[in-house]
């Protein structure tokens, strides 16, 4: 499937011209549209950019064709959205075509300094960097800007003749203010329509123009938006998204009134694309015989997926959504999210374990999809199988992943299970602090004339495996300039970086570190020295008077420390740092200290935990203060003296 879902909404539609409405003409439009010196002060505050004028037209002339134009006006004030001098339009090759695009530029008078027209659009795939080959084209210019404010008008007019949903209608994005906008459907009553509000309280206005019913909406003086520090922007930015009740994709006909239809559609999709020769049937059964449980058999089959097969993306034809049969994945011995999710349900159907095929709005922290609202956010397949009293999902793409574990690429939402009665909206797995661990044991010895080495000992699981799993990828410099950053760490003057093993769920790598001089500073024969070699918690976040949405964490976690310093035989502790313990809502942090004179030994142990992974809003001021407390604590420093 597409990462972008614009791009699986492009796989879409052809038509004739739009029967009952059209453009407002520029010379109806005002001039002052085009003059930045006519933004009215209000709308400047927080913005980079002010949408003057916003037109969005969708007609609907049958369940399987569309028309969509769009026309927008926008005042670019600075340089941080430099980026609206690129144009990307998206269309697939088989499902579309662009009829009209074209873009312009004026300066801050209103003054055109340039126009581009259709054929100044490179034209060319849309392949994502894991396609090998794609159906998805764009049409890219791009105009540099070099003064500011300057005007960017945009127009385009793209048909489908193919589409599971509407387009939204974004109306605002962040740090851009709106001074009108319009949008307008019109449909047949055979298709149906509905839409969806998300953060906007507005009303349509309903009326008919010959065989179309037509539903219109408008905004004005929309004042720029600023995001808060770790919020999502699906949770404040202001859209419409909009749905036909029938649908027709490529000659498949279905019903998007309920997920259950929307399951029977992709149940057609999906039929005879799980089929193996018997021969091959029976090659696999033989591979499990012996294996007692249906889980232990499907953690065998699931090994040996990602052991012999690799992920790449094909998108041709109505491939965006329909994934390619078993038996060429079989032979190929590669596919995209869709193939390998099929081969791995018919890999285990063979052996008589039932699964279901599971579509997902993938990504970090990603909208999920909104169970009163049947459309296609989605952008990603993986695969649940309903093992009694135990529900396993697995991510068909990823060569690491360990069974059974999905991470925050598709936890904590929800998926349409693709069932043989239809569709079935489920939610997945909820992480937890023990899924995402890292775990850490830190040995430092000082020696009398100030240098010191020291040895770091990391074992992490999920999103933290994940991330040295990455990280092993690139060049061992690289490497180890992430970790310097990520852990905060004192620059060492030699550091020899380790693949420990990488079993069972779990990730372990050693750092190992010599320092010239350890020490942060030395004044009155005193020398100060961080209790540890890493900061375990670091963030902290500002003070606001009221938080309006969440604060989100890529998952919950469990950070934990023990560090062991030994002293030369010339230095004592004077003083250690105060142990502490800080608890909010959602979290806890707790750190000890203690110091043996006999061995001359400190040994620090922390532990953060970090048990749910969206803070909501009216908890934010809690969770400022616990981490503003966290970071008055690591700052704390070990204090030696000479001995006496």
């Amino acid at each position: 499937m597409f990462n972008l879902k614009k791009l699986s909404m492009l796989l879409h539609i052809a038509g004739a011209c739009f029967a009952c409405s059209s453009f407002a003409q520029k010379s109806s439009l005002s001039p002052d549209l085009y003059n930045a010196a006519t933004v009215p002060d209000s709308l400047k505050e927080n913005a980079n950019s002010v949408v003057r004028y916003y037109n969005k037209e969708i007609l609907v002339k049958s369940p399987g064709k569309a028309i969509i134009k769009e026309h927008v006006i926008k005042t670019i004030l600075n340089e941080k959205d430099e980026s609206e001098g690129q144009y990307y339009i998206f269309y697939s090759k088989k499902f579309s075509s662009v009829g009209e695009a074209e873009m312009r530029v004026y300066d801050s008078k209103g003054t055109l300094l340039k126009k581009y027209k259709k054929s100044d659009f490179y034209d060319h795939s849309a392949a994502d960097g894991v396609s090998i080959i794609s159906d998805s084209r764009v049409m890219a210019l791009g105009h540099s800007i070099v003064n500011y404010p300057v005007t960017i008008e945009k127009i385009e007019e793209i048909t489908y003749d193919s589409f599971l949903d509407l387009q939204d209608w974004d109306i605002q994005n962040k740090e851009e203010s709106v001074e009108k906008a319009f949008c307008k459907v019109a449909f047949k009553p055979e298709a149906g329509f509905r839409y969806n509000l998300k953060n906007i309280k507005i009303s349509p206005q309903k009326t008919r123009e010959g065989d179309y019913e037509v539903y219109s909406w408008e905004v004005k003086g929309l004042k720029a938006i600023k995001p808060e520090e770790g919020s999502e922007d699906w949770t404040y930015l202001p859209r419409i998204s909009f749905a036909t009740n029938t649908i027709n994709f490529d000659g498949y006909n279905g019903d998007m009134t309920t997920w259950n239809g929307f399951g029977l559609w992709q149940k057609q999709l999906n039929n005879e694309v799980s089929v193996l020769p018997e021969k091959r049937v029976e090659e696999i059964r033989k591979m499990v015989e012996g294996i007692v449980s249906d889980k232990d058999k499907a953690k065998f089959l699931y090994e040996y997926l990602q052991k012999n097969f690799r992920y790449v993306s094909i998108q041709l034809g109505i491939g965006g959504l329909k994934p390619f049969p078993a038996s060429f994945v079989d032979e190929k011995k590669y596919g995209d999210c869709k193939a390998l999710t099929n081969y791995m349900y018919t890999l285990l159907k063979a052996v008589n374990i039932p699964s279901y095929y599971a579509i997902v709005r993938a990504g970090e922290n990603e909208e999920p999809a909104d169970p009163k609202f049947v459309n296609d956010p989605f952008n990603h397949i993986i695969l649940c199988i309903p093992f009694k009293g135990d529900t396993t999902w697995l991510e068909c793409t990823s060569n690491t992943k360990e069974f059974g574990k999905l991470g925050p690429f598709t936890e904590n939402r929800n998926a349409l299970i693709v069932t043989e009665d239809g569709g079935k909206l489920v939610n997945t797995p909820v992480s937890n602090i023990a899924d995402h661990l890292f775990d850490s044991e830190s040995i430092i010895k000082i020696n009398t004339d100030g240098t010191a080495s020291a040895q770091l000992k990391i074992k992490s699981s999920g999103g933290y495996r994940d991330m040295l799993i990455g990280l092993s990828y690139s060049k061992v410099d690289d490497r180890k300039k992430s970790l310097l950053s990520y852990l905060n760490l004192k620059q060492p003057d030699i550091f020899e970086l380790k693949d420990l093993k990488d079993e069972n769920g779990f990730k372990e790598v050693e750092l190992d570190l010599e320092y010239e001089k350890l020490s942060d500073m030395a004044a009155g024969g005193k020398y100060f020295y961080r209790p540890r070699l890493f900061d375990l918690w670091r963030l902290t976040t500002p003070v606001l008077e009221k938080r309006k949405t969440d604060y989100f964490f890529e998952h919950p976690m469990l950070k934990k420390n023990a560090t062991t310093i030994t002293l030369p035989s010339d230095l004592e502790v004077e003083s250690l740092p105060t142990d502490t313990s800080f608890k909010f809502s959602y979290g806890s942090y707790s750190v000890k200290y203690t110091y043996d004179k006999e061995k001359n030994e400190v040994k620090t142990t922390a532990q953060f935990e970090l048990n749910k992974h969206v803070i909501p809003a009216a908890k934010y001021n809690e969770m400022q203060a616990f981490m503003d407390n966290i970071a008055k604590s690591m700052s704390k420093k070990l204090v030696l003296k000479k001995k006496a």
